[in-house]
């Protein structure tokens, strides 16, 4: 055998081990690239999705938990049978009904079991009350249910049968001033839309579900697995997460997943993810808590349709072209233009995976490793710019709902919780500066004739021309706002009671006279309390509340001072 065949065939070897060793590096390498970027990918998912519901959520949520602290509600769900708190409540229920995502809301009453609801048709007005619930009937366990668990709200899908709705109802409970469970409110989200925006999304390779805390499927793009009903569903008969999967090792794992977030109670920003087999394809599953509601995200990503392996294959052509050219520089050709730039892709990567995005120099060659690494590097910038105007939107929308929640949308006024919030700091300030102020309750005289009379469009026109005079009246740093219905309040700060009385019988005195230029004459009857340090909002609230009576008892139109020494009654 000649040296030159010798050479050739050692060459041939030397080109065969080369490429096989070559090949299996190549698998390996793009094995644990792919795992990796999988792993951020499935986490960055999890989060985007997991801050999509809870955008969705939290603002019916802080909605309900509103109209379940509502005075209106809570005193006729102590004394169900009075005409009067009655005709109340609805107008209060019906007042929340439009500001909630869906136009509609359910309130079932603990001491009768009626249960009102009324829809975004508004198809029951005049009709809210729609059944009894019965402890016996299977289709009512789900209220008795959650009044013995006592949780402050609760997430539920389950169908009505009553009324024909299948939604995702947000529940939560009334209670009274001894913290006793009277009743629940909620409302509730159509179960086909809210799939269509948050489950299925249409992104290929992309499976996102909602499990609560046992495990039971809540959101699903197929309904078919959804639990319905969980809460009223004994364990073992329940349609849990690993339905999803056949082989055992795989359910093994994803219930690990939940109870190893489970133990980490809540932690922020906490991520499990793990290779499971769905419909004989790997997928990465991703796996968070969401303590705000009680449920897991769950995102399964096809791999294999995210980031075809074939994206990968030029590479093996970068190595067989080098070993044909020469052996001699085998190793620097490798060294220099891949293992060097997929080393430095690889601590990259390891950098992101951690949350990194100060990422080190990375070696562009020019070839396929060299577009790899400016895909990366613009993928990653991408994915830094993604992240921050994420927080960014988080954190707008956490703004904008924090305002929301304190203004009254058709007065423009501050609604009950913005009242609650300034009076309880005014009371800290009055007790720590030994000061007074004062206090105003009114409401329009008639108000419910003129609903009834004129429409509520009409009600809705003098309640917002009411809050412009009102605004007009006071003065600029005073505090005026919508208490509900047809009753306003409004704290003045610095204040005495002289004060108190003349800015009480100003703002009596221009709704008047500004209603009556308008062609509409209304009055208002006006309440007010000169307020000493030391007291606390109850008290204010309910002097302020006596003196509107007053007012209103002593023939409307009027102005009712109350002090520490008497009360005073201003007539028109």
């Amino acid at each position: 055998m000649s040296l030159k065949t010798r050479i050739l065939g050692l060459a041939a070897l030397l080109i065969i081990a080369a490429g096989t060793a070559s090949w299996l590096a190549y698998r390996a390498l793009s094995d644990d690239i792919v795992e990796r970027w999988g792993q951020q990918v499935a986490e960055i998912q999890v989060r985007y999705d997991s801050a999509r519901l809870l955008q969705s959520l939290e603002r019916e949520i802080g909605l309900a938990q509103q109209m379940a602290r509502s005075s209106a509600l809570l005193q006729w769900a102590g004394a169900p049978d009075n005409p009067t708190l009655k005709a109340r409540a609805i107008r209060q229920m019906e007042s929340f009904r439009g500001n909630f995502r869906d136009n509609s809301y359910f309130v079932a009453l603990r001491e009768n079991g009626h249960y009102y609801y009324n829809n975004a048709d508004n198809e029951y007005a005049g009709n809210q009350f729609r059944y009894v619930l019965d402890p016996d009937k299977p289709d009512d366990a789900w209220f008795f249910q959650l009044l013995q668990e006592g949780r402050d709200f609760h997430l539920n899908v389950n169908p009505d049968t009553e009324l024909g709705v299948t939604k995702l109802w947000i529940d939560v409970l009334m209670r009274d001033d001894n913290q006793q469970v009277v009743g629940m409110v909620g409302t509730g989200l159509n179960l086909d839309d809210f799939l269509q925006d948050i489950v299925d999304i249409g992104q290929d390779g992309i499976t996102t579900l909602f499990v609560d805390y046992n495990g039971a499927i809540q959101l699903y793009r197929d309904r078919n697995y959804i639990d319905f009903a969980s809460i009223i569903k004994p364990e073992g008969q329940k349609n849990t997460v690993d339905l999803l999967f056949d082989d055992p090792q795989d359910k093994q794992q994803i219930l690990g997943m939940l109870q190893i977030l489970k133990r980490r109670n809540g932690e922020q920003g906490a991520v499990e993810s793990g290779f499971v087999t769905v419909n004989d394809r790997k997928h990465l599953a991703g796996v968070a808590f969401l303590p705000a509601i009680g449920w897991f995200e769950i995102t399964l990503l096809d791999l294999d349709t995210l980031i075809p392996r074939s994206y990968l294959w030029p590479l093996v052509a970068v190595f067989l072209a080098s070993l044909l050219i020469t052996l001699a520089l085998f190793h620097q050709i490798i060294q220099s233009r891949i293992l060097r730039p997929v080393l430095s892709l690889e601590e990259a990567v390891h950098r992101l995976r951690n949350g990194r995005f100060d990422l080190p120099y990375l070696p562009k060659p020019d070839n396929e490793i060299g577009r790899l690494v400016d895909h990366f590097e613009k993928m990653s910038h991408a994915l830094r710019n993604t992240t921050r105007e994420l927080e960014q939107q988080v954190a707008r929308r956490t703004e904008e709902l924090q305002r929301l929640a304190r203004i009254d949308a058709l007065t423009g006024l501050k609604n009950r919780r913005g009242l609650d919030e300034v009076m309880s700091e005014q009371i800290q300030r009055a007790e720590r500066e030994q000061t007074g102020f004062g206090l105003l309750w009114l409401d329009i005289d008639h108000f419910k004739t003129i609903n009834d009379t004129l429409g509520h469009q009409a009600g809705d026109d003098i309640l917002c021309r009411v809050a412009l005079w009102l605004k007009a009246a006071v003065r600029p740093y005073d505090h005026p706002g919508r208490w509900g219905g047809d009753e306003f309040v409004v704290l003045l700060s610095p204040c005495d009671p002289a004060t108190l009385e003349q800015i009480a019988c100003r703002i009596r005195t221009s709704v008047e006279k500004e209603s009556q230029r308008t062609g509409s004459a209304i009055t208002i009857s006006v309440g007010g309390y000169f307020c000493p340090p030391g007291e606390d909002l109850d008290t204010l609230l309910r002097i302020a509340d006596q003196a509107l009576y007053e007012a209103k008892r002593s023939g409307r139109n009027r102005v009712c001072i109350h002090t520490t020494t008497g009360k005073e009654i201003h007539p028109a």
